[in-house]
């Protein structure tokens, strides 16, 4: 297992530093006060409204970082800080979550690939660690425990699946609120690469996430062929 925790620790240290890059990065860009004076909020209900989705409600939500698009509710979520400040950072992450609401209203494939895949992963990725190593100790006694390995190999490679899925999702959906907000003239110059800036380490943190659990899934898989 010595492998595992190697892989392990690796990952948790470059996710680590990407992580405090991305908070850093806000902390400067917040700073970057924008020339039209508007929020978070009221850039992301122009947003919707230029995209002609008028079913979307754009709300406030604890915590920092904790931005997202609920498309069973149909709500933006802004974290406090995104949805009542008039800096770089917050119009960029303001705009990429309602990148998300068009990509919904769109209809677009990787959205709609990652929505079916959220009910079976949310209960594979709980439960795919403890039935690899549940398959591990079983490995040493009886030939079962190849076979609850595999399971669990399995049930954790669709939590990879989504990861990759997630990454074009991501990107997309930055791509989306860049193009708006330049279409728009919504930033000067300098306000523009700040939010483009921010959003380039946001989609860091999932392109760390997906290569780890890449990498771990390789390390099973290689122990399952391994043994078999």
């Amino acid at each position: 297992m010595l492998g595992y925790y190697v892989i392990a620790g690796l990952i948790f240290i470059v996710s680590l530093y990407v992580s405090n890059k991305l908070k850093s990065k806000f902390k400067k860009y917040s700073k970057v006060h924008l020339q039209n004076g508007l929020s978070g909020k009221e850039i992301a209900e122009k947003m919707l409204r230029d995209n002609g989705i008028s079913d979307v409600q754009v709300i406030s939500t604890p915590g920092k970082l904790t931005d997202h698009y609920n498309p069973q509710k149909k709500t933006i979520n802004l974290s406090e800080s995104v949805y009542t400040q008039r800096n770089a950072a917050a119009a960029a992450v303001a705009a990429h979550e309602c990148g998300h609401a068009v990509q919904h209203a769109q209809a677009y494939s990787w959205l709609q690939m990652r929505s079916q895949l959220v009910p079976v992963v949310s209960v594979a990725s709980k439960m795919s660690q403890w039935v690899i190593f549940g398959g591990l100790m079983l490995m040493a006694t009886t030939s079962l425990g190849s076979t609850v390995l595999l399971i669990g190999i399995i049930m954790f490679g669709l939590g990879t699946l989504f990861s990759f899925v997630t990454l074009p999702v991501e990107y997309d959906a930055s791509k989306r609120a860049l193009v708006w907000l330049e279409n728009e003239n919504m930033l000067t110059s300098n306000e523009h690469k700040a939010a483009e800036d921010s959003l380039k380490w946001a989609a860091r943190t999932y392109v760390v996430a997906a290569v780890g659990s890449l990498a771990t899934l390789l390390y099973f898989l290689s122990i399952y062929m391994g043994r078999d």
